[in-house]
């Protein structure tokens, strides 16, 4: 069944059942399968087709980013998707009467910490509420679910920061590069005791993720010990290869203590063709060997196949069946590979293919936290969250991080090194976002935002959306039918049906004729400085919209 025409008059408090029973298609996935691929999209070129496009490349999407694309080309949007876009400074102290940013490379400070760790998720909500068009923010975000560490077993702010810096630098760069950088991440050695790891008694906790999580992927184990694309073995010979690294607290960096390298010959099983790596006993060389390490499980055609399916997952749909395995995984990896791992060149063809705007891939995907939570923000105008004491800005912002956690997509605290089970766990997949807990959560967060208020912490300012900012989106706000729809085009992902249409005509005109609405609206306009009409109108158009927000459409991306 057409996920649209299921959910099309639901009543919000059907939603959570909704969602789950829209979302499972059948058994074989035969619901959701198309044939395009990965060749150009030639189709119309319009507001719901753009929509679509920076609604899974950014978090939500401004009215204001909507009109300025288009009158662009689809290729403009995609060029201008993909502009990297300046470096940002490093987290302020909001301690510090200048607002430094000393902490992120000054020594340790145990009593200060998990202040600094606060700044820095303040600081990160901030680059993704503020963000411009760009692709940017939404692949750091998909690299710290991929490359995933905790603040709560590496307990350094700084190596936290470090790591952000290091996604958002390669956001749009090499993969096979941004692998090398993160095995060498302080971060990544002391979350999966990369530390530890010595000639004589190596931790193979990394070596073990860097094959099944992070690049080639496990695949079934069709023997003891042989996951088709690697074996136990495989493991313990990577290991040896990562023997010597641990990271340096003064230098917030790696280190390399020759004496901790196993400097022996390291043998790979006939999965990556019996691949032996020559050891060595030095810095350079013990480099060399992880290069090595690396262009042997690169060059795997596995590898590129992985790490494909996990950027579909993220922007497309969950579910791979074998048409979209052939159509668009396998053009994906070989165009991967044939540009030496940059992802560039892949999220051009991704966002340009006749697969991203087939009609069953709009509004098919449940928005994870951080898109629900930053994407709504993003589409009205608050009272500014960075005010000139640095301290309220993080308050504020440190708000928004805690309403993200609550729902379950928690900023550098995962559940554990696989990351977020909505992008792995088969079969419930980003149905996982939705359960009795947090989908009251969702619920109450726009409603507060809409009618109740949206209060931050320390009591710096409570949020409620402008409804009248919503009737300056509207070509005609005095159409009760423009008026609805084009809300729900700026809102939902697909058109409403007129069931849905109706529907939200009664929370607006509880049982009145349309004209009603006319007459209210332009006496508002006749008399703006009313404030008796002022607030008849507001009313109308914010209970308008916290029914609107509380739609299982809304849910949807």
């Amino acid at each position: 069944m057409n996920r649209r025409t299921f959910l099309a008059g639901v009543s919000p408090g059907k939603l959570a059942s909704l969602l789950h029973r829209s979302s499972a298609g059948n058994a074989t996935g035969q619901s959701y399968r198309v044939s395009s691929g990965l060749e150009p999209y030639t189709g119309a070129w319009g507001y719901q087709q753009s929509a679509h496009l920076l609604r899974r490349a950014m978090f939500g999407v401004r009215k204001q980013e909507l009109d300025t694309v288009q009158g662009m080309t689809l290729s403009a949007v995609v060029d201008l998707l993909l502009q990297p876009g300046p470096t940002p400074p490093p987290p302020p102290d909001y301690n510090d009467a200048n607002g430094s940013t000393a902490w992120s490379t000054a020594a340790y400070n145990s009593s200060r910490d998990n202040a600094f760790l606060a700044f820095t998720l303040s600081w990160w909500s901030g680059l993704m509420l503020s963000q411009e068009i760009s692709l940017r923010e939404k692949m750091t975000l998909f690299w710290h679910n991929h490359f995933v560490s905790s603040w709560v077993s590496v307990k350094d702010s700084r190596y936290m920061y470090r790591q952000n810096a290091l996604f958002r630098q390669h956001a749009l760069g090499n993969f096979k590069e941004l692998a090398k950088q993160v095995t060498l991440d302080p971060a990544m050695l002391r979350y999966l005791n990369g530390n530890t790891n010595k000639k004589g008694t190596p931790n193979e906790n990394y070596a073990r993720e860097l094959q099944e999580l992070f690049t080639i992927g496990k695949g079934p184990e069709i023997a003891p010990g042989n996951y088709t694309n690697y074996t136990e073995d495989d493991i313990k010979a990577a290991a040896r290869v990562l023997t010597g690294y641990s990271d340096d607290t003064g230098a917030i960096t790696h280190k390399f203590t020759a004496a901790n390298h196993d400097s022996g010959n390291k043998t790979f099983s006939a999965n990556y063709g019996g691949k032996v790596i020559t050891g060595r006993n030095n810095a350079s060389g013990a480099m060399a060997e992880l290069d090595e390490l690396l262009e042997m499980i690169f060059g795997q055609d596995a590898t590129a196949l992985y790490i494909c399916r996990k950027l579909y997952r993220w922007f497309v749909y969950y579910q791979i069946d074998a048409a979209t395995e052939q159509n668009m995984i396998v053009p994906m990896a070989q165009l991967l590979r044939s540009n030496n791992f940059d992802v560039a060149p892949v999220l051009r063809a991704l966002f340009s293919s006749a697969h991203f705007y087939d009609p069953a891939n709009i509004g098919c995907m449940i928005k994870n936290p951080v898109d629900l939570v930053i994407g709504t923000l993003r589409l009205f105008t608050f009272p500014d969250l960075n005010p000139d004491k640095l301290n309220l800005k993080y308050f504020g912002l440190r708000t928004l991080r805690r309403t993200m956690a609550a729902m379950q997509a928690d900023l550098m605290g995962h559940p554990n090194v696989a990351g977020w089970p909505a992008y792995w766990q088969e079969p419930v997949y980003h149905r996982a976002w939705i359960n009795a807990d947090t989908l009251q959560k969702r619920v109450k967060f726009t409603n507060d935002l809409a009618t109740d208020g949206y209060k931050l912490d320390e009591g710096y300012a409570t949020l409620l959306i402008d409804p009248m900012e919503l009737a300056s989106f509207i070509s005609d706000p005095s159409d009760v039918s423009k008026l609805i729809d084009e809300t729900a085009a700026l809102l939902f992902p697909n058109p409403i049906t007129q069931r849905q249409h109706d529907q939200i005509k009664a929370v607006l005109l509880p049982g009145l004729p349309d004209y009603e609405w006319t007459v209210e609206w332009e006496e508002y306009q006749n008399e703006p400085t009313n404030e008796s009409k002022k607030k008849a109108v507001a009313g109308k158009l914010s209970a308008m919209l916290k029914y609107m927000l509380a739609m299982a459409e809304y849910q949807l991306s």
